[in-house]
């Protein structure tokens, strides 16, 4: 993310945008701003159908006011959807609510759990949903969807930050002898364990992903060892940074 250049709402000056960037409550100590995601934009054919479902809707009253409010929540028509702002910094994220108030996460005590659900109708892909729940060591929590443009490039980028603030502390932890837990698994210098019981890093065949799953398989078995849903693995990214370094046996590489 090192490098890349903050995107600005194409409406807005753009003294005036870094001025409120900088003016934002809680990001004093995030350091230099990497980069703003916007709200993604509802096309003009999906805003049609809204608003025409609305309208038809109202033979229904109910069930056009709710497609009415649905299309009333859209940046395009919502200014105060519209506002709201995703900044990535060097040493964290502020995210700026439809009312203006500001959550801030440091990439280095911070946890974020991943959902990326393909979606299918009879078949035919029909698009991605991301869900990115992010935690704060007192307790406080956010959800950050694909309601921000690019989540493909976003929420890769907020993992790969926090791989990068916490992987080093966590390997000392782990040469200390500490044990890590991620959800249903923990790891630490010896191997991995679940419930069902432990292995050691040299009987781990392979690690892989498959249709939202990690998938441990053990050397010389057929059937997987263990399958665990990426979306219950908490900062997934660092987690395989981690597997990594202890199946290769070399935790004390350069992190």
């Amino acid at each position: 993310m090192a490098g890349s250049t903050a995107r600005q709402d194409p409406g807005q000056d753009p003294g005036q945008e870094a001025a409120q960037q900088a003016a934002l409550p809680g990001t004093e100590g995030l350091g230099q701003l990497r980069e703003t995601f916007l709200p993604k934009r509802v096309g003009a054919v999906r805003l049609a159908a809204l608003l025409l479902m609305g309208t038809v809707g109202l033979i229904l009253p109910p069930l056009g006011a709710y497609f009415l409010w649905l299309a009333a929540q859209t940046p395009n028509l919502s200014r105060k959807q519209a506002a709201r702002r995703l900044h990535l910094f060097e040493h964290g994220l502020a995210e700026v609510g439809k009312n203006g108030e500001v959550s801030v996460f440091r990439w280095d005590a911070m946890t974020a759990l991943q959902e990326i659900t393909e979606r299918y109708a009879n078949g035919v892909y029909v698009g991605t949903t991301y869900v990115y729940t992010l935690h704060r060591e007192d307790g406080t929590t956010l959800k950050v969807t694909g309601f921000y443009d690019q989540p493909e490039r976003w929420g890769p980028a907020l993992q790969q930050e926090i791989t990068r603030a916490q992987l080093p502390g966590l390997l000392a932890k782990l040469e200390q002898g500490g044990t890590l837990t991620y959800g249903d698994l923990s790891v630490n210098l010896g191997g991995v364990a679940t419930a069902k019981g432990s292995l050691t890093w040299p009987e781990i065949e392979k690690v892989e992903i498959s249709q939202g799953v990690l998938v441990l398989r053990r050397t010389g078995k057929k059937l997987p060892w263990a399958r665990v849903p990426v979306k219950k693995i908490p900062n997934f990214f660092l987690f395989l940074a981690l597997v990594d370094r202890l199946r290769n046996g070399d935790p004390h590489q350069a992190a």
